[in-house]
């Protein structure tokens, strides 16, 4: 064995916890899915594509509205390890809301190598304000505001709902909810595995960039999931989360049964998962069932 870097994993066992394409060789398959099924809803539901939040170029969104303009709105942002993925492949996700009579806005942000994470913590934030500021010419009502995400993207919807709005001139509630699958709330692993040549975590980054060591906005309610056939290690970061942020806010943690990475995330639009029921209950009443 390794020089021990984080737990008791060395480095090939910290690499095989966090390659998850390797753990999963049918990767390719969800991916094409995911970009069919999302391309044939954008060919059949109303929505509006490629809407700018912010000024760079990766600072887009997709909206797609409900019928009724004062609905609750969920915000999704994609994962892909803060370097792939668009939101264009996470478009299928939206009729399943909708239907139920809540907005769905997919979100993209600017990916490493060119952005750091910092940079795409800021970019999520800035486009929550912004759809705030937005919400009554997109058709939402803009205190029920639901930020969720996969993976990465769990890990930018975990830094958002623990942000100090007040900050930024925004009301301290500005969200309503936050709902994370198989998210990463700890980066110092991050920074010593085969993904540091492109993502240059420092340590201080590593540490300021962590859900893990910081607190939600006050009773603010949380959602996290993740996969029961997932590495011991994004489960481990699920249950130390959990437990963190349970002292201060209500938190509702789901092991989602026979789901790996990269199908757990279809357990947000299935009628029969526990995940995606919790979500409803927060998207339409603000708490957790």
């Amino acid at each position: 064995m390794g020089t021990v870097l984080w737990r008791n994993y060395d480095e090939e066992a910290l690499n095989k916890q966090l390659n998850l394409r390797a753990l999963t060789p049918e990767h390719p398959r969800f991916f094409e899915r995911w970009e069919a099924d999302s391309r044939a809803v954008r060919e059949s539901l109303k929505h509006r594509f490629d809407v700018a939040y912010g000024p760079a170029p990766g600072e887009k969104l997709d909206f797609f509205p409900s019928e009724d303009r004062q609905s609750p709105l969920l915000v999704f942002v994609h994962g892909g390890y803060w370097q792939g993925l668009d939101k264009a492949h996470y478009s299928y996700l939206a009729p399943a809301f909708v239907e139920q009579g809540i907005a769905f806005a997919s979100v993209n942000y600017s990916l490493a190598p060119q952005a750091r994470i910092g940079t795409m913590v800021e970019q999520v934030r800035r486009c929550l304000t912004w759809l705030y500021d937005h919400a009554s010419d997109l058709g939402f009502a803009r205190n029920r505001i639901t930020v969720s995400g996969h993976s990465a993207g769990g890990h930018l919807a975990a830094m958002a709902s623990a942000t100090d709005w007040s900050v930024l001139g925004y009301p301290q509630d500005l969200l309503t909810g936050c709902c994370s699958v198989s998210g990463i709330y700890q980066l110092e692993p991050i920074r010593h595995s085969y993904h540091q040549p492109i993502l240059q975590l420092t340590q201080e980054e590593a540490a300021d960039l962590s859900p893990q060591g910081k607190q939600p906005s006050p009773e603010l309610p949380i959602i996290l999931g993740v996969g029961s056939q997932e590495p011991d290690e994004f489960r481990q970061q699920q249950r130390e989360l959990a437990a963190a942020w349970g002292l201060h806010n209500p938190v509702k943690a789901l092991e989602v049964p026979e789901r790996h990475h990269f199908n757990v995330v279809d357990a947000l639009i299935e009628d029969d998962q526990p995940l995606r029921q919790a979500l409803l209950s927060l998207l339409r009443d603000g708490r957790l069932p």
